[in-house]
């Protein structure tokens, strides 16, 4: 088989045509192309389009909301709020406004613990960079809930009520200063 060396190098040729043909055959793609960064340029632009969808189909479902707010009608914002939060359980705006609303009303701890419910459901509001973020409206929240739930919890350590209400301040504080779950 291997008489002189014409046969060694004839079988070293063919050992490495067939590698070079497997090498070959493992990394070309059907397209002509490198379908991996297609594929994932592909799939970037369909989660930033449902994305999009996401957002805008928010924007319709809760502007009555929006509006009853503008309006100066809270009591009727967080009664329509209610309606939606039935509707769409789960959905993170929800919480969001509601928090909002509260803050507005002047009801700090709920609005706070509603702003958490809201971000566990969905960080998109604390990103600086999302259409949806109310990351300054969060941050003044978290000073104010500091300032005065926090004397308040100081002033009375044994209060279980004013400990879980700080316990989301500080949770809203430390993933606005970018901590994760």
């Amino acid at each position: 088989m291997f008489k002189d060396r014409f046969d060694r190098l004839l079988w070293l040729l063919l050992a490495v045509a067939i590698t070079a043909l497997l090498i070959l055959l493992g990394t070309h793609s059907p397209g002509g192309g490198n379908d991996h960064s297609a594929t994932g340029l592909n799939k970037a632009l369909e989660r930033e389009m449902a994305y999009q969808a996401r957002v805008a189909l928010l924007q319709k479902l809760y502007a009555p909301v929006e509006n009853l707010c503008k309006s100066g009608d809270l009591q009727g914002a967080l009664f329509r709020l209610d309606e939606l939060a039935r509707t769409y359980p789960g959905e993170a705006h929800s919480h969001i406004l509601k928090g909002e609303i509260l803050h507005q009303l002047g009801a700090r701890e709920e609005a706070i613990a509603s702003y958490v419910q809201g971000i566990k459901l969905s960080g998109d509001y604390i990103d600086k960079k999302s259409p949806l973020s109310r990351h300054d409206d969060i941050r003044r929240l978290v000073d104010e809930g500091l300032k005065e739930i926090g004397g308040r919890a100081k002033a009375n350590p044994g209060n279980a009520s004013l400990a879980a209400a700080m316990k989301n301040v500080y949770y809203l504080q430390s993933r606005l200063a970018g901590g994760c779950e």
